[in-house]
């Protein structure tokens, strides 16, 4: 298998997307608004791509965070809340809010798991800042470490629940980003012992089964490349110092943050020591650039996709999706 999760263009596969998967064997999917219809075409898409690769456990992601972040959506789906929601809950209920932010995540993983959807790029564990970049700071569980640590424990743990792995994100974190890295490169000029506040919610959750890295330039740590990038990121920081032993894919390597071709930016974040590149756009090109550009993925790196999927192996989903949203409301409400 290469070591990369690739986009699929519309809503069912194309001969050519099948012959090219079924040659490239890519590790997994990443599923966006433009594969998404009902129920019954998305059902039929992971069914489609599961026959394809052969593999019932391939990985097929989704950012289904809620609030502005959401790829299945009203009406066929029901409307879920962002961060914020539950860090508003937290200042009056702290224990009501680590309870919704779970029974939230369990009700988002039974809508994936109807579908065939097994991986969903949340929870978000970057700790805001007063200029966050309003692309970060409108979906993050709030600015102090342990309690967005908190939250994100129990998103993960919904999710397992509902059938689904989580990927924490953005490792090591963009709660310092104050410009918009699916457009620009945000670089971080604060010194290495300040940052340990967005080192804090990951070490929480170094036993997270998948991470995400971040397109960031910390200067205290690399000033020439940004966190995926990175050998001394991924290695010294996130590896050694989070202690994140987990599966970790780069966030999607198309975003403008990154410069270069896709083939250059996706063997430098192999190179830098991320176990997948996610590349999400589903341009043929691109992705044949990637895959000439790739080996297959190493030894460490299929022990943790291993490891990772085997969480949900041969578990149910749990819950009853009403009764779920039912209860989160209820605790919401008590915010006001």
């Amino acid at each position: 298998m290469k070591p990369v999760i690739f986009g699929l263009a519309g809503l069912s596969l194309s001969v050519d997307e099948a012959a090219f998967f079924r040659e490239a064997q890519p590790v997994g999917f990443i599923l966006f608004r433009r594969n998404i219809d009902n129920r019954e075409q998305v059902r039929a898409l992971t069914d489609a791509v599961r026959a394809l690769m052969g593999r019932d456990d391939v990985p097929i992601l989704i950012d289904q965070e809620g609030g502005k972040v959401q790829r299945m959506a009203p009406p066929e789906w029901p409307a879920f809340p962002a961060g914020p929601a539950f860090d508003r809950l937290y200042e009056v209920a702290p224990i009501s809010a680590i309870e919704a932010a779970r029974v939230n995540a369990q009700a988002i993983a039974l809508t994936l798991s109807e579908v065939g959807i097994n991986v969903d790029c949340m929870p978000l564990l970057d700790v805001a800042q007063p200029d966050t970049t309003e692309a970060i700071g409108c979906r993050l569980y709030g600015s102090e470490p342990m309690r967005v640590a908190a939250m994100g424990r129990a998103a993960l743990d919904g999710l397992r629940r509902g059938g689904v792995v989580g990927v924490v994100k953005h490792l090591p974190g963009y709660g310092r980003a104050v410009v918009d890295p699916h457009h620009h490169l945000p670089t971080v000029a604060a010194p290495a012992e300040d940052l340990q506040i967005d080192l804090a919610p990951f070490i929480a959750l170094k036993d997270a089964p998948m991470g995400m890295t971040s397109h960031i330039i910390f200067e205290a740590w690399d000033k020439e490349r940004p966190a995926t990038l990175s050998p001394i990121i991924v290695n010294d920081i996130i590896r050694r110092r989070i202690g994140f032993d987990g599966l970790l894919m780069t966030d999607d390597i198309d975003m403008k943050a990154l410069s270069g071709s896709a083939g250059d930016k996706a063997a430098g974040a192999i190179a830098a020591g991320c176990d997948l590149v996610l590349d999400c756009w589903a341009r043929m090109d691109e992705m044949a650039d990637i895959a000439n550009r790739l080996g297959e993925i190493d030894g460490a790196g299929k022990a943790r996709l291993d490891r990772a999927m085997a969480t949900i192996a041969g578990k149910a989903p749990e819950g009853d999706l009403a009764d779920l949203i039912a209860k989160r409301d209820d605790l919401l409400a008590l915010a006001g």
